[in-house]
């Protein structure tokens, strides 16, 4: 696994690209794809935000929190405290949204698991054990003794 610093600016870099997928998508697709597309891309960002705090942690356990911090969001917005800062600040209808939708947290469920999905599968690949392959060993690390009764050469 790279460095945790590394890790911490890719996974920056990986932010920032997914906040300029995020605003081309809400600016140029109108449409419910473009609006589902865009929430997935929400929860990715967010996945993208508390990975780089919890650099350590797991990439489910940083997928379910994501998903939480969406949803609660998304909960906020029933309270209409959304909707009037929305309507009062430029930008905060970006971070919080404005009205509530059921749809809002599939997207968000899709866009945590698939960005679990991939962070788990690049943390494999770096820990070199792609598809349950066997890693090589340390360099300086004793080879495999063979099995018992076995005369050696």
């Amino acid at each position: 696994m790279p460095s945790l610093a590394r890790r911490r600016a890719l996974l920056i870099v990986a932010a920032l690209a997914t906040i300029v997928a995020g605003l081309t998508v809400h600016e140029t697709v109108d449409s419910w794809v473009g609006a589902f597309a865009g929430d997935a891309l929400y929860a990715v960002l967010i996945f993208l935000l508390v990975a780089v705090v919890a650099v350590r942690a797991s990439s489910a356990v940083v997928g379910g929190v994501a998903f939480a911090l969406c949803a609660a969001v998304e909960v906020f917005q029933l309270t209409g405290v959304p909707a009037h800062l929305s309507a009062t600040i430029p930008g905060v209808e970006l971070v919080l949204g404005s009205t509530f939708q059921w749809s809002d947290l599939l997207a968000y469920a899709l866009g945590a698991v698939l960005a679990a999905a991939v962070d788990a599968g690049i943390r494999r690949r770096a820990a070199g054990s792609s598809r349950g392959a066997r890693t090589t060993p340390s360099s300086g690390a004793p080879g495999p003794r063979p099995p018992a009764g076995t005369p050696s050469r």
